[in-house]
């Protein structure tokens, strides 16, 4: 299950309409081993394409040597679809390289009814798919808030 705060939801979703008609692409990074996704990071898509997506080389290799040196992970790795349902094609299952990761996918279809977006999460591993929960909170407890603790 994705555990997401509201605002890095809405940023994901800004990012998504406003690059649309293109695919829009990014990455929220978070501590090694929490699945907690804190930093958001919105890319450039270096394709520029309305059908298909491509993290910029050097772009991605800067963005993992800061996460590297934050002891940081992508937790999300995202795209919009500007013309189908927030699912992944076989080139998106192909470029899956991170089996920890949640591959979150915005549709920006314009067949969609009233201003409700498609936002949808998916584990790939070794080329599965499995379609996971997303359970938006409003915003994340402290991570080192021992509720035990009493200030005296």
């Amino acid at each position: 299950m994705l555990t997401i705060d509201r605002a890095t939801y809405d940023r994901i979703v800004a990012h998504a309409r406003r690059d649309h008609p293109d695919e829009a692409c990014g990455v929220v990074a978070g501590p090694e081993g929490s699945d907690r996704p804190e930093r958001f990071i919105p890319m450039l898509n270096a394709a520029r394409s309305p059908t298909f997506y491509e993290f910029d080389s050097a772009d991605l290799l800067a963005l993992y040597k800061d996460m590297d040196a934050r002891d940081e992970e992508p937790v999300i790795v995202y795209h919009s679809h500007t013309a189908t349902e927030a699912y992944p094609s076989r080139t998106d299952v192909s470029f899956a390289s991170e089996p920890q990761a949640h591959y979150v996918l915005v549709s920006t279809r314009e067949d969609q009814a009233g201003d409700t977006e498609e936002f949808r999460s998916y584990r790939i591993v070794d080329g599965v798919i499995t379609e996971e929960p997303v359970t938006v909170v409003p915003f994340y407890a402290p991570a080192n808030l021992d509720i035990g603790a009493v200030d005296t």
